[in-house]
């Protein structure tokens, strides 16, 4: 069954959050991840509003966790955490 990370971000340091989607992408690709939706237009209803909005599915909810958990996605967080405000769940699919 797939599972998805879910991410709603707002980007403080463009140029620093530039390394981490670097990063982060390579880390994804090499999990069997891909992106759905990465940024783009958006309507929030209801909480706070991110300007990004990231979705990507990976094969199984083991992979998606296993991808976040990698060295080198902790690499690409590292980036991340100077660069932006955010908040990411991974979610198994149906």
């Amino acid at each position: 069954m797939v599972a998805y990370w879910i991410a709603h971000v707002t980007v403080t340091d463009d140029a620093v959050y530039g390394e981490y989607a670097k990063l982060a992408t390579q880390a994804v690709t090499n999990h069997g991840g891909r992106f759905l939706a990465r940024g783009g237009r958006h309507v929030t209803k209801e909480g706070t509003d991110h300007a990004r909005n990231v979705v990507a599915e990976f094969p199984s909810f083991e992979a998606a966790v296993g991808c976040y958990d990698s060295p080198e996605y902790q690499e690409a967080l590292t980036y991340a955490s100077r660069s932006s405000e955010r908040h990411l769940s991974i979610i198994e699919g149906v």
